[in-house]
């Protein structure tokens, strides 16, 4: 009896200080995994609002600008682009496309002195211009929380119980390529 209760034991003390080693360590992706879950879904939240305020701005600048159509096509298209992006991958390249156009709006801002002075547009502006600037905190946030998750993932042990468990490493929210450039302004004067 006490031959089999000898390796019984043994049996049962190594899978304890498993468990002891795994439950911490998965528990602690689960934790990891929801804080990027979060983050992301903050940044969801700040390109929505983003989305939201668009067909407002667009409006207002229709009513002054009604033969600038080309651009304001752009920005409700790049606007459904962005609304249907799935992952952070297609949302960061669909928001690209809808700063690119947004940008070309405000040149056509500056052709319209009126439409500047207009207090629809100003508040709507301002607001952007905040949902701006809350979104680009919430992607260095969400990035920040990615970086995190990610270095769990590769590091040692955690790198065995990621891939255990399922655990892959969690995708940035980057930049377009494009972001490096300056932006072409050209307001159309007709001087070479």
């Amino acid at each position: 009896m006490k031959k089999v209760l000898g390796p019984i034991a043994v049996i049962v003390i190594i899978l304890a200080v498993l468990a002891m080693i795994l439950v911490p360590s998965y528990n602690k992706f689960v934790n990891l995994e929801e804080d990027v879950d979060l983050a992301y879904a903050q940044v969801e939240n700040q390109l929505q609002r983003r989305l939201d305020l668009i067909p407002n701005l667009v409006s207002t600048v229709k009513g002054f600008a009604s033969h600038e159509k080309g651009i304001i096509s752009d920005i409700a298209d790049s606007r459904a682009r962005l609304a249907g992006a799935k992952g952070p991958g297609e949302q960061a390249d669909a928001n690209a496309d809808l700063s690119g156009a947004l940008s070309r709006l405000l040149v056509v801002v500056e052709n319209y002195p009126d439409l500047k002075a207009n207090e629809n547009f100003r508040q709507l502006m301002d607001e952007l211009s905040g949902t701006e600037n809350r979104l680009g905190v919430a992607r260095k946030d969400y990035n920040d929380v990615v970086a995190n998750y990610n270095r769990k993932v590769k590091r040692f042990p955690g790198k065995i119980v990621a891939s255990i468990f399922g655990y892959d490493e969690k995708e940035y929210f980057k930049a377009d390529a494009a972001a490096n450039e300056v932006p072409n302004v050209d307001f159309g004067d007709g001087k070479e």
